[in-house]
């Protein structure tokens, strides 16, 4: 039986966090979910890197015999990729990332898992924890020296064993196949809800709300009543029969999220009102940064600013700014499919991309599908892999006039390079 994700994701920087190093992608065919660390300039690049050369597999039709190795190897590039950044900036050391990533072909699954974020499976009114983590509790708790109950307040809980990007070698990846079945609910969450939210309020709130974005937002909102010390993200998918009513344009949140700096996303009025009212204790350890809590609740402006001292000025401004230049996406501008070389952020005034080059498909010819996906950046890790997503647009283009001669407008396979003294236009990304 075939079968379809309807799907979601959401993220928060918390109440205590400076800046989100979460990032979270929902698509179609695969869900992924990444917690980064290595400090305030570091963990946000980490999940960001993790989120680029996993979001490729959402395009292509994977055969359900090569879902695992596809995983493996997209997971392997991101570990290399972390190695290297690491290795080429001192501030960047001990740069790494906790990922999930669930991808689906018809009603098979593959998962890999590293780190301890989690997956959860509601089946049934049943919720299940799929995956294990990889901490230094969990091994306590599986050795028998400590109970789960003592894990959720050991002062080591937050110490992680495996991650990408913490040494060289091949991944070590938990790796599972499974089944899509009609009527399950995925949750994929950073620690931020599950270390802050009990599993009996999770299956609560899973089973009880139907609708997949209030479910996602409510989950949010208890992470942040019950204090928010660290950024919460969670991606969600109903496996549903097939329908036109799903959508297909992917959502991504957090570090990798075009508003990567927002303080609270994806539930307005309550996260702001707990914002002014608690201020969390930050309780992580091992891995990643200790920040202290904020004093006060600056204004959104006061916040970027800062935000972009600390980013840009104080900590890796250049690593960044680089390895921001050597990322490309695609996305839909004035009518024209247009690719960006950098990354579809900015800090206040200053953007992170600019139009590379404006090609020759327009939108209007592409099918729906294609068309709604480019509302939103489509991200590459090079110039090429950018122009070969292009070209495979281009092709459906024609394959779409041989298959309906009534339209009109066929492409070659050359584009037009963008000048920038021509013609104003809008940035897609920015």
């Amino acid at each position: 039986m075939d079968v379809q994700f309807r799907f979601t994701a959401r993220s928060d920087v918390g109440l205590v966090r400076k800046n989100n190093q979460d990032s979270g992608y929902a698509g179609p065919h695969l869900l992924v979910l990444a917690d980064g660390m290595g400090g305030p300039a570091g963990g946000d690049i980490a999940s960001s890197i993790a989120i680029a050369h996993l979001a490729p597999l959402d395009d292509d039709a994977v055969a359900p015999d090569q879902l695992l190795s596809r995983l493996r190897l997209a997971l392997q590039d991101a570990h290399d990729d972390l190695l290297e950044h690491s290795e080429a900036d001192r501030q960047l050391r001990g740069l790494g990332t906790t990922c999930i990533a669930l991808l689906r072909s018809g009603n098979k699954m593959a998962m890999v898992h590293i780190g301890d974020s989690r997956a959860y499976l509601l089946r049934e009114g049943t919720l299940t924890q799929v995956t294990t983590d990889h901490s230094f509790v969990q091994y306590l708790v599986d050795t028998g020296q400590i109970t789960p109950e003592e894990a959720q307040t050991h002062p080591k809980r937050s110490v992680i064993l495996r991650v990408l990007g913490d040494a060289p070698g091949q991944v070590v990846a938990d790796e599972t196949m499974r089944e899509a079945i009609v009527g399950d609910r995925w949750l994929l969450c950073s620690d931020g809800l599950s270390g802050v939210v009990s599993a009996e309020t999770i299956t609560s709130v899973m089973t009880e709300i139907d609708d997949l974005d209030q479910c996602a937002e409510h989950l949010v909102e208890l992470a942040l009543r019950a204090g928010a010390p660290d950024n919460v993200t969670v991606v969600m998918a109903d496996v549903v029969p097939p329908t036109d009513a799903v959508p297909t344009a992917p959502e991504v949140v957090g570090a990798a999220a075009v508003d990567r700096l927002a303080p609270t996303r994806g539930s307005q009025g309550a996260a702001g009102r707990a914002a002014a009212l608690i201020q969390g204790q930050d309780a992580s350890t091992g891995y990643e940064e200790h920040e202290e809590p904020p004093r006060s609740r600056w204004r959104w402006w006061i916040y970027a600013l800062a935000a972009f001292l600390v980013l840009v000025v104080g900590l890796g401004g250049w690593a960044t700014w680089t390895w921001s230049q050597s990322q490309y996406y695609v996305i839909g501008t004035a009518g024209k499919v247009v690719i960006y070389q950098g990354i579809p952020q900015k800090i206040g005034s200053l953007e992170f991309s600019h139009p590379l080059e404006v090609t020759d498909v327009s939108l209007d010819q592409l099918p729906d599908a294609d068309r709604q996906r480019l509302n939103d950046p489509v991200t590459r890790t090079s110039l090429q892999q950018a122009q070969g997503y292009v070209q495979q647009l281009r092709a459906r283009v024609n394959q779409r006039m041989l298959d309906q001669p009534g339209i009109s407008g066929g492409i070659s396979e050359g584009s037009a390079d963008y000048q920038q003294s021509g013609s104003q236009m809008p940035r897609g990304g920015g």
